[in-house]
């Protein structure tokens, strides 16, 4: 069975509290490993994150109560945001002296701009999700009661479609932002072709999954 759309949400009344305050103590230890390792260490949590990017499923974010820090990052690595009413998203770590370095930072900027990225990052301050439904965060609010059925809704409305057909997709959008305009246009008749010629198997009773 081929997986088509991964759920990332939290267990409680929380999607994610972010970094533990106590593992401060551990930051020497990053440091005693030598710049290569440590550099490899937080790629290593960075590969964590970005694997809900990979095309051949979309990944979603059932947000509620806190998404903090790692927790926001962690919704933005998603593809798509639902979040309840209650929710709140803070990027945490500039105000620990840290950076967001889960990935967040490119994303955020696509989604909300480079300012109102700056604001959030910069002031840690709360996102409510009333707010940040406004600035194009996420993609939905509902009550807390719906957040299930919600996600059940769109998890069936994205495996309506073929599965190739919504995972080349999604790969022509991740690949959008590093192309021109021409090599977009490539890409897509590329993509378009190879969707052609996969239905044409299925029409010929080759094909199993288009």
């Amino acid at each position: 069975m081929t997986t088509r759309v991964v759920v990332v949400a939290g267990d409680g009344s929380s999607f994610s509290a972010g970094l533990d305050r106590s593992q401060f103590g551990t930051l020497p230890a990053v440091l005693d490993q030598g710049d290569e390792a440590a550099l490899d260490t937080i790629g290593g949590y960075q590969s964590g994150f970005s694997w809900l990017r990979r095309p051949e499923f979309v990944s979603v974010a059932a947000v509620q109560g806190h998404a903090v820090g790692a927790g926001f990052q962690l919704a933005l690595a998603c593809d798509i945001r639902i979040a309840t009413d209650d929710a709140q998203f803070t990027m945490a770590e500039p105000s620990l002296g840290l950076v967001p370095d889960l990935g967040g930072t490119q994303v955020l900027v696509d989604l909300v701009g480079y300012s109102r990225s700056l604001d959030i990052c910069a002031t840690g301050r709360r996102v409510g999700a009333q707010e940040a439904a406004a600035i194009g965060l996420v993609n939905a609010v509902v009550p807390t009661a719906d957040l299930a059925g919600a996600v059940d809704d769109l998890a069936a409305a994205l495996c309506a479609a073929p599965r190739g057909a919504v995972s080349m997709t999604k790969a022509l959008l991740l690949g959008a932002r590093g192309r021109s305009y021409p090599e977009q246009l490539l890409a897509e008749r590329q993509a378009q072709l190879a969707r052609i010629r996969a239905l044409a198997e299925e029409i010929h009773g080759s094909g199993t999954d288009a």
